[in-house]
């Protein structure tokens, strides 16, 4: 979305991913915070609104990153189509228009995780050339926790 007033249809969106991932209340990100991080002058991430006659039926919100030994990185925070429109080959249009902007972008590395229970989204990732890395452990500071090591 090149556009500031794509924000409601995006926080849709990201509501209607936070109850497909069965945490609807975990949604704090305000209208305010994604229009001014996301089209200001250093947007701070992008994102891809999926759009049908009756409106968004989906978005892919990403990033761009960097890897210590690959380079430029496109990270994919999260990627969520309604399940209305599943089935219907936009998911793997979306992944193929990320793969090409990563490209066009001189990424080394296109990345981005799923749910360990969501075996249909990581069967699909897997059928489009995805590698599962079990190696590899997720870590993650919340608000409260940096605060805490910072006092520390």
């Amino acid at each position: 979305s090149d556009s500031a007033a794509s924000v409601p249809a995006i926080m849709a969106q990201i509501q209607g991913l936070a109850v497909y991932e069965k945490e609807p209340d975990a949604v704090n990100v305000t209208a305010s915070v994604l229009s001014a991080d996301g089209f200001g002058s250093s947007p701070m991430y992008y994102c891809l609104l999926l759009r049908a006659p009756r409106g968004a039926v989906g978005f892919a919100f990403f990033y761009f990153a960097y890897s210590t030994w690959e380079g430029r990185v496109l990270y994919l925070e999260d990627l969520y189509i309604q399940e209305s429109e599943r089935g219907k080959g936009a998911g793997k249009a979306v992944m193929k228009t990320l793969a090409r902007v990563a490209k066009g972008c001189g990424c080394k590395r296109f990345v981005w995780q799923a749910l360990d229970w969501n075996t249909p989204a990581i069967d699909f990732y897997e059928t489009i050339g995805a590698k599962v890395l079990k190696e590899w452990v997720n870590l993650r500071m919340d608000e409260e926790g940096i605060d805490r090591f910072i006092a520390s």
